[in-house]
């Protein structure tokens, strides 16, 4: 095991010990979810009578909405974390020690993308208790899970970018509040792209928010098709190796200003 991925492994640990320790906050991820899912699934529910609409049974058309609307919003409050850190001097002390510079934000990756793939699971868990329906089968589900999971380490990079940068709560905050609605409703999350204005479906093209949505109900449905899964999802894998690169490149400029 080389040691980047050992490193990592412990920090990660370091920081889950941290999280089990917040049994608040550790049902607050579980139970956010699961108030999207039952009030956007109820007040959206008749919106399948629309013509060209597309889907016969909202609930299986949200779950998948409510799953990457979850990842992003988790994800882009990772660089409160890193904010805190600093604060307390933790990172300050972690830089004496001969840690692996890249494990340190690496890890806080992982534990953001550990919190998601508990958060997906709940969802999906709730969607079959409620009646949903999954055409597409494990397979399906697995493809959603890893979906949400690159999104996620896109945003979760960017926002420990961001922390690393301004270094002030306000930002972040200021910067999730801008991002987070016009991300999620510039895309297919809670309303198929056939009924979206023609500009809207131009932007939600460029959107990863959208792309993890397609690859999802692409592997979901009786028929995958697998050729956008797999053009979605290697979009969204390049995308997040670049924010974690650059997460990483910003985390050593910080080293070098202490």
């Amino acid at each position: 095991m080389s040691t980047l991925v050992l490193h990592t492994w412990w920090m990660t640990g370091r920081r889950l010990k941290v999280l089990v320790k917040q049994p608040a906050f550790v049902v607050i991820l579980l139970v956010q979810p699961a108030i999207w899912l039952f009030l956007f699934g109820n007040l959206f529910r008749r919106v399948v009578e629309l013509p060209g609409f597309g889907a016969a049974n909202y609930l299986d058309y949200i779950v998948p909405g409510v799953v990457v609307m979850t990842a992003v919003s988790s994800n882009m409050w990772a660089g409160m974390g890193v904010l805190e850190e600093i604060e307390r001097g933790t990172l300050n002390r972690l830089l004496t020690t001969p840690v692996s510079r890249s494990a340190i934000m690496n890890a806080a990756v992982v534990e953001q993308a550990i919190s998601t793939a508990v958060q997906v699971l709940a969802i999906m868990l709730l969607g079959l208790l409620a009646g949903a329906d999954y055409p597409g089968g494990p397979a399906g589900l697995t493809v959603l899970l890893a979906s949400a999971l690159l999104l996620g380490t896109v945003f979760s990079a960017l926002s420990n970018t961001i922390g690393m940068l301004v270094r002030q709560r306000e930002t972040i905050i200021g910067i999730n509040t801008l991002l987070l609605l016009p991300l999620t409703f510039l895309s297919s999350a809670f309303m198929s792209e056939a009924l979206m204005p023609s500009w809207m479906r131009t932007i939600a093209a460029a959107n990863p928010v959208n792309w993890a949505l397609e690859a999802s109900r692409a592997a979901m449905s009786a028929d995958p098709d697998w050729a956008v899964v797999a053009s979605r999802c290697g979009w969204l894998a390049l995308l997040a190796a670049a924010m974690v690169f650059l997460s990483t490149r910003t985390f050593r400029a910080y080293q070098k200003s202490v």
